[in-house]
């Protein structure tokens, strides 16, 4: 398959959002290395800890639905700002919170903004780049999960010892305002798809996107991506520390040699998308990450050189599956539809997670602050058995893309 170049501006729009996106992951990806800290110094149990974490993700699943009917109605460019302005906002509550039920209030305010973030970017990108071109926009976009891993958690975990789990909150609100002011100078309106006029109104138009069976298959495919993804991560770095021997200093380490084999394998992994059989590359990451979510989640006290080594593998293929899995699912709806539909299908992917958290934190029992975590492995087989069932669902998302193609323009 022939690879289409990208301008100079497509490569400007990728690298804001990549940045964009990298604020937001950290913002949620930072609650798991700060999960042994926060359960110490706040004084609360596994369960408080995912209903805290869960908050997020319950609070970006209900706004992402209440923002899909209005998602085609406005300039996308509009959108993003509005929505990063008040992830700004609750982020830096977070950053002042001094209590659990404070933090959790904040974490829900974010969510509402914060979860609506993803959404937007994947519109604009549905909207900006050609299907050929996707994976390797995804590829870069989705790098804020690694750079996140790379840059913002270990500096983030430093600044926590330093000065207190409130730090990195307050590190990714500097960050975010320099992110806002370029955002609003230098992106171009995207509106194109208001030039498609449509007679429906708000609550007709989510009705519509939201009962059309390919998109339903969409939907429920992004949902059990997230649900394989969301049971072990919360709780990661409080089974490192507890179960598998890792000192609290020693996380960043991790962090950051996980980071930058993503950075490497991710633009990888979207080129290959774009060149290669998406499903196939999707079946073959699945496979990988199978093997090694049953290796890791069956550990007890580990070298560090080898839990570095297997976190690198167990994310090769965790990203060798949610690229090629995104890329499809964005060629799903119809220009008129792709705001409501990437709503929707943000809002079922955080709502999964957050049900995935909140069981992860009723299966996950610790007797004390400093015993280890029982029960993990018990998270590992779920997850393996949820990524086997996803593998139909996005077989079933391919042939709907593929039969899409062929139809005349």
């Amino acid at each position: 398959m022939e690879i289409k170049p990208l301008s100079s501006y497509q490569k400007f729009v990728m690298a804001l959002l990549a940045i964009t996106q990298f604020t937001v992951v950290l913002d949620f990806m930072v609650m798991s290395p700060l999960g042994d800290i926060l359960m110490k110094s706040l004084v609360i149990s596994p369960k408080q800890f995912g209903i805290a974490v869960s908050s997020y993700a319950f609070s970006a699943g209900i706004s992402g639905l209440l923002a899909a009917g209005f998602a085609d109605k406005y300039d996308r460019k509009k959108l993003l700002v509005f929505f990063y302005l008040g992830f700004i906002v609750g982020t830096f509550l977070c950053g002042i919170a001094q209590t659990y039920e404070t933090l959790v209030a904040a974490r829900i305010f974010t969510g509402i903004f914060g979860g609506v973030m993803g959404s937007i970017s994947m519109a604009i990108i549905t909207d900006i780049f050609e299907l050929n071109q996707r994976g390797r926009v995804m590829g870069i976009v989705q790098m804020g999960f690694a750079a996140s891993q790379v840059l913002g958690i270990p500096v983030g975990l430093y600044f926590a010892n330093l000065w207190g789990w409130h730090a990195p909150f307050m590190m990714i609100v500097i960050l975010a305002i320099i992110i806002i002011v370029v955002l609003i100078a230098k992106l171009k309106p995207v509106d194109e798809h208001l030039k498609i006029k449509s007679e429906r109104n708000v609550l007709a138009h989510f009705r519509h996107v939201l009962l059309l069976k390919n998109y339903r298959i969409a939907f429920l495919s992004t949902a059990l991506l997230s649900i394989g993804g969301y049971l072990m991560m919360p709780f990661g770095s409080a089974f490192a520390v507890n179960n598998l021997g890792v000192l609290q200093s020693q996380l960043p380490i991790i962090f950051m040699f996980t980071g930058v084999s993503s950075l490497i394998v991710m633009p990888l992994v979207g080129k290959l998308s774009d060149k290669y059989n998406k499903f196939k590359i999707f079946v073959y990451g699945s496979i990988w990450a199978l093997v090694f979510i049953l290796i890791y989640t069956n550990l007890g006290v580990t070298p560090l050189w080898i839990i570095c080594i297997l976190n690198i593998l167990l994310f090769m293929g965790i990203m060798s599956r949610m690229i090629p899995a995104t890329t499809l699912t964005s060629a799903i709806p119809n220009m008129q539809d792709r705001g409501a539909f990437m709503s929707i299908n943000a809002s079922l992917q955080q709502m999964a997670g957050g049900l995935a958290t909140l069981l992860a934190g009723l299966i996950i029992v610790q007797k004390d602050a400093h015993s280890p975590l029982e029960n993990y492995p018990i998270l590992g087989i779920i997850g393996a058995v949820v990524m086997i069932i996803a593998v139909w669902f996005i077989y079933r998302v391919y042939r709907i893309v593929k039969n899409k193609e062929a139809q005349p323009k």
